[in-house]
Parts: structure tokens; sequence; C-alpha cells
């Protein structure tokens, strides 16, 4: 037991990613808390009735502690609701693509009709062990009343600035995540492109300015890393791409066979699939996008006119169409399921 696993009342010092865009899956969550860490779910996606279902699937599903994930910060500044302007500016970057494969062009959607503060009335209410976040912090009445109904809160920086101010805003524990890591760069005091600190520079920075429990996240897929990142000062790690690769999780079957290639060896990260900074791998479409002229659109709007195109590639069976999300460490994926990675991470501590 440590300062992370004795405050939570889990076994293991090891959490699973929460990944957005419905790639968590109950299923992955209660199979890492059942083998004693900490599963996760990426919920920022979800209405408020969605949520309850996923949290009352997950109580079902286990006894033990999980951690429900939301975004502070659900859409980019001007990015409220889909224009004539952003449509067509949109359409500039996707048409070529839409023709080719003859997709039919997306209509401009409503903006989803649910706030922040109403998924939390969510986690209020049903009181998941855990509750994390990332793209902010909450206000400080939402830390209050999670503290006074027992719910640990759990913030991710990705500068040592944005680590003390987590700090100073008396979050439970930091995550620590660095630029290898896949996926979203939850970045929020600074844009992305300036806060891309390697994990390996940045645990021990965030061990330096608070006594809270440190999650390192990033770059870590299997034994080394997990006992790197203790050497670094860490209490936990959290393991993303790793369980992303695993048959329990939402990932879609090409994707996930797509982390056991050669190719996952390069990523990069874009903005040109969701309008926010992430780590994908490398593919055509992806390079393609990027040789556009316009630039990518504030998020989520970008990821509407993505949406139609990753359908395709699942329709098609076609990797290369699709979003890859995979972190630095991918080429070192070893295991297909979750009860394995765990055993082998466990027997790393």
């Amino acid at each position: 037991m440590n300062a992370f696993t004795s405050r939570i009342g889990i076994e293991h010092p090891i959490v699973q990613g929460p990944f957005g865009g419905g790639l968590s899956s109950v299923r992955l969550a209660a199979a890492v808390s059942n083998a004693g860490g900490l599963g996760s779910f990426g919920a920022h996606h979800l209405s408020p009735n969605e949520m309850r279902e996923v949290i009352h699937d997950l109580q079902r599903a286990t006894a033990k502690p999980c951690n429900i994930n939301l975004w502070v910060s659900r859409h980019d500044a001007g990015a409220e609701v889909m224009t004539s302007e952003h449509h067509a500016r949109g359409l500039r970057q996707f048409a070529p693509i839409y023709e080719r494969l003859g997709i039919a062009v997306p209509p401009i959607e409503p903006p989803d009709d649910f706030t922040f503060e109403q998924q939390v009335e969510v986690i209020l209410e049903l009181r998941p062990q855990v509750f994390s976040f990332v793209f902010g912090i909450p206000n400080a009445e939402i830390l209050l009343e999670c503290a006074q109904r027992g719910i640990l809160t759990v913030g991710a920086a990705t500068t040592l600035e944005e680590a003390a101010a987590l700090d100073e805003a008396g979050v439970d524990m930091i995550v620590a995540t660095g630029s290898d890591a896949g996926g979203h760069r939850p970045s929020f005091l600074r844009p992305a492109e300036d806060s891309l600190t390697g994990t390996l520079s940045l645990v021990p920075q965030v061990r330096k300015v608070t006594r809270r429990p440190v999650i390192a996240a990033g770059g870590i897929a299997e034994a080394h890393g997990v006992r790197a990142a203790f050497q670094l000062g860490a209490d936990a790690v959290q393991i993303g791409t790793a369980f992303l690769a695993c048959e329990e999780s939402n990932c879609p079957p090409l994707h996930r066979e797509a982390l056991f290639t050669p190719a996952a060896a390069r990523t990069r990260l874009s903005r040109r699939f969701t309008g926010r900074l992430a780590r994908f791998m490398n593919s055509a479409l992806l390079e393609e996008l990027e040789r556009s002229a316009e630039p990518a659109l504030p998020f989520p709007l970008q990821a509407a006119f993505n949406r139609p195109v990753k359908a395709e590639g699942v329709k098609r069976n076609q990797a290369d169409l699709l979003p890859l999300y995979a972190g630095q460490a991918a080429p070192l994926i070893q295991h297909r399921r979750a009860a394995e990675l765990m055993r082998e991470l466990i027997r790393s501590i």
C-alpha cells in the first residue's frame, strides 16, 4: 500500500487511462478494477442520462472503485455552435475526401444540449469513488461538494505550472501526463503546442511541487516503464494505449490490430481529427489533412467533419481512415487481454 492505493482503497497503483470518443467500455474498466487496479471510463461525450446508465452498469459489474472522467472545457472558444462559415471551412478540408469515398456532406448539427456542470451533477448524485478531469479545473464549489460526498478528485497536468494550479485548487491527486502519451493533450493554461514536456522530465517536476499522490502517464506500456515511473517519484501509473489494445476496450478491431503492427512506431501530434492537439499513428489521411491550406476548426467542430470518414473506414474495414490514437510506447505492447496485461504490470511493482 502507498499514498495512492490506501487513499482509494485498491491493491495496485495502476490506473487504466480513460478513453473518450466512445473507446471506453464498462467491460474493460471492471476488468481492471476487479484485478486490483483502478478502471476508468471516459464520459465527456455522454449526456447526463447516458452517464447514469454507464455508472450503474459499472456498479453492477464491479464492487471495487472506478473512475469517471470528464472534460472541464467541452468546446473551444467560438465553437459553441456550427455556423455556415465553419461548415464552409470544414468542407474546404474534407470535400475531396468525401468525394473520393462517396460520402455525403454532413449537415450542420445542433450542439449538445448539456453542460459540464450538468454532467457533474450525475457524479455528485451517484458518487463514483474517483472523479478525474482534464482540460481545466472545476470550480471550488464542485471540488468542495466532491470532498463532502467522499468522491476523490484527480486533475491532469501537462506542465509544472498546471500541476501547481491543481495543487493550489485542492484536488486529491494529480496526473502528470507527458507528451509521449496517446490521445489528446489536455493542456489548459497555455496552448498544447507550448506544453509538450515529456514524462521523464514532467513527473519529477510535479513531485517537487506537491505532496499529493502523483500519477505518471505517457510512454508507459509495460514493466520497465512502470518501474521507471516509480523511480521518478510517482505514486501510481496511468496506462492508456496498452489497455486500448485489449479486446475488452471499445476500440474498433481495426484500430486494435494496427497497434500491433510496425506502423505503431510512427506517431504524430495533430489537430486535424478533432480540433484539439492529440497523438495518433501517422496515416495517409492524416498527412493529406495536414497539407490542407485551411486551418483545423476548433474542437469539437473539426471532429464533426471527420466522423463520417471514420464510419466509412469501419464499414470498409480500412484502418487508415480511422483516427488511430496511440502513444509513443505503442511498439512495446504485447498483450491482447486486460487480465494478462494486469498480471505483467503487477509483477513489475
